[in-house]
């Protein structure tokens, strides 16, 4: 019985020190590890995504942005990126009205743009 209490005190004085050396080794590596975060590429980590609300009103450039196309794209990319988003984000399926009037609002628009060329 005595054997056991020491060899579980033991133990737990083990567990206790390995804890704190942890700790330390994770405090003299907190620069380390922050400048290498700093060097990966900012797009690996999401802020390659646009940061910021709609326009009042859309352009082209915002347009292009939601249906995630070239301001360039042609007719059938338009499309199928509508498509794409759509099924994610349809009302009838949980989606967000106002997010699929955006999506309608940028089709509709670059559309547009598309038959005046």
């Amino acid at each position: 019985m005595t054997g056991s209490m020491v060899a579980v005190g033991l133990a737990l004085a083990a567990a206790g020190f390995a804890v704190r050396y942890a700790l330390q080794a994770a405090k003299q590596m907190e620069p380390q590890v922050k400048q290498a975060f700093q060097s990966f590429p900012k797009t690996a980590f999401g802020s390659g995504y646009y940061r910021g609300g709609f326009e009042p009103t859309m352009n082209k450039r915002e347009a292009s942005l939601i249906l995630g196309v070239s301001p360039t794209a042609n007719n059938k990319k338009i499309r199928e990126a509508h498509r794409k988003l759509m099924i994610l984000n349809h009302p009838d399926r949980g989606g967000s009205p106002y997010l699929a009037a955006k999506i309608n609002e940028a089709k509709d628009l670059l559309d547009s743009q598309m038959k005046y060329k």
